[in-house]
């Protein structure tokens, strides 16, 4: 399936296993760090053109974003084949990522009512594929309904779970506190428990620093589903992005995703977006060549 699953090969240079850098997708060699400048897509805030037919839209609302620097060679093991770790300055990251996902649906028409409105807690890593794609690879997304787990992770292998999920918004002197919270429904699991809290402190002035781009500018995700490596692609307008305090933090996600001690430590990166409207498109096997 599309989760983060540790494959246990021995590491070559820059932290990358030897069999990934060595390995050629549509001609392309896929190495750490040399993803960048003529071979990777530029990061950028605003979205390239989305290939047509659109398959689905949808909103994220009430966004918080956690990021803490992680080891490249200890990232690399857990992505799809065909792809490497998105590096800045050399370090990769891990997301822990909750927000409210609102009138998802077909690309025309009415939104899904009821199971289209929901819950959302993801746990994400970031990647780039032979062809210069920078995309996203989620561990783990956990979802309040058991609906969308069934039909996300048949019909695009996406690791959903069932999980209790709750959010609540409220007004403080210091601004606007948003809780998130999850507690899974499957029983025993280890790890399967959430709590985040976070402040938001008002936009972020110029567009946000250089990692706030680095992770909020992507432009479809890769998975391995059904003996390929796939990229989804999707559009949106620029993040509107909040600087954000984190008030609170006891997490399991991160460490049942294999980043054993990190939600210990304090984040790089702690950012609010009040959302965006999504549009995806057909999914593409990521070995072909991407537009430019």
């Amino acid at each position: 399936g599309g989760a983060c699953t540790t494959r246990g090969s021995p590491y070559g240079r820059a932290g990358v296993p030897a069999q990934l850098a060595d390995r050629r997708i549509g001609g392309a060699a896929g190495t750490a760090g040399t993803h960048t400048g003529e071979v990777a897509e530029r990061v950028s805030v605003d979205a390239p053109e989305l290939p047509l037919p659109v398959i689905m839209r949808q909103s994220w609302r009430d966004l918080a974003s956690l990021h803490w620097a992680v080891d490249p060679a200890l990232v690399a093991p857990m992505l799809p084949p065909g792809t490497v770790p998105d590096l800045l300055d050399g370090r990769t990251f891990v997301g822990l990522l909750p927000f409210r996902m609102v009138d998802a649906g077909l690309p025309v028409g009415p939104p899904v009512p009821w199971l289209g409105s929901f819950l959302e807690t993801n746990v994400r890593l970031y990647s780039v594929d032979a062809t210069g794609r920078r995309g996203v690879v989620f561990c783990s997304l956990d979802t309040d309904r058991l609906a969308v787990v069934a039909g996300a992770r048949a019909v695009f292998g996406l690791p959903y779970r069932w999980a209790r999920m709750r959010y609540v918004a409220r007004s403080t002197a210091a601004g606007t506190e948003h809780e998130y919270g999850l507690t899974g429904r499957r029983p025993g699991r280890v790890g399967h428990t959430s709590r985040i809290v976070v402040r938001d402190l008002g936009p972020m002035p110029g567009g946000g620093t250089e990692l706030a781009r680095f992770v909020s500018a992507r432009w479809g995700l890769h998975v391995r589903w059904w003996g390929r490596t796939w990229y989804i692609p999707n559009d949106h307008e620029p993040w509107p992005l909040h600087r954000a305090e984190l008030v609170a933090l006891d997490d399991g996600l991160l460490a049942a995703a294999g980043f054993h001690g990190v939600a210990g430590r304090d984040p790089d990166q702690v950012l609010f977006s009040p959302g965006v409207q999504v549009r995806f498109g057909r999914p593409v096997d990521a070995r072909t060549p991407r537009r430019t």
